[in-house]
């Protein structure tokens, strides 16, 4: 019996020696490891998205890009694929430079001005969208306070 409680002792006190040498914090990492092993995601459970939210932009940033859009897609479906391209490349450059993505916008827009719908009724259309994404982006101009802008 004396024996048994000696070796208890001895394994417990070299313990111990481990436990200070590899330091508390690691083994208690390590532990923290092997919990979260233990669970085997469920298939029906859904995953969690790992994307990155983008910040959020400012209303009138929101206000351009759904204009642009609206007229992007317009263009494309009445057969102006080049033109949409431009105005969704211009659009995408928003996200990242903000002032560089407008002035390409309002580059667009003077291009625009050349395209040509034979139905009345599709270019009245074309026109409200040039000159919803026109507003816009002056609006957004003005807030910048990128070109100088006339007070009425």
């Amino acid at each position: 019996m004396l024996d048994a409680v000696v070796a208890f002792v001895v394994f417990v006190l070299v313990a111990a020696g481990v436990v200070v040498i590899i330091g508390p914090h690691r083994i208690l990492n390590r532990v923290g490891v092997l919990r979260r092993i233990r669970r085997v995601p469920s298939v029906f459970e859904a995953r969690r998205s790992r994307d990155v939210l983008p910040s959020a932009l400012n209303p009138k940033t929101q206000r351009v890009l759904v204009a642009a859009a609206r007229l992007a897609n317009w263009l494309r479906v009445h057969g102006q694929d080049d033109a949409a391209r431009e105005i969704r490349n211009a659009a995408a450059k928003m996200t990242g430079n903000e002032a560089a993505g407008l002035y390409a916008l309002q580059t667009t827009l003077r291009r625009i001005r050349v395209v040509n719908v034979s139905d009345a009724a599709s270019q009245e259309r074309l026109r409200a969208l040039v000159a919803e994404l026109r507003t816009a982006v002056q609006d957004r101009f003005e807030q910048l306070e990128l070109l100088p802008f006339r007070k009425p």
